[in-house]
């Protein structure tokens, strides 16, 4: 007869541990500071802190920063474009997210 070896694994998501400065943020993303902060007027990225100075992202502000960089140097899409794209990513992921689970329900 064989054993079953059972291994847990313990970890933590370290995109939401993440604080970053909108400095580092445009380095971690290779973008200026200036396109930041009209992303964060346009709501595509939502800093906490009431000032730039202030601000701090989370890890999931820079995987968004990261997708709007490509939208905006790839697809050459404006601030108001990379908007739109990035809430369609967004339904997109939830409406999979939504099949997936009436699939496994």
């Amino acid at each position: 007869m064989s054993k079953t070896q059972i291994t847990w694994i313990e970890g933590s998501v370290v995109e939401h541990e993440v604080h970053m400065t909108i400095l580092e943020l445009s380095q971690a993303s290779r973008t200026p500071e200036d396109l930041i902060m009209a992303w964060v007027s346009e709501g595509v990225l939502s800093p906490a802190g009431s000032s730039p100075q202030e601000w701090r992202f989370s890890g999931d502000s820079l995987k968004r920063a990261k997708t709007a960089a490509h939208l905006t140097h790839d697809l050459e899409l404006n601030v108001s474009g990379v908007a739109l794209a990035l809430d369609l990513l967004d339904q997109i992921t939830l409406l999979r997210n939504q099949l997936q689970h009436t699939k496994l329900g």
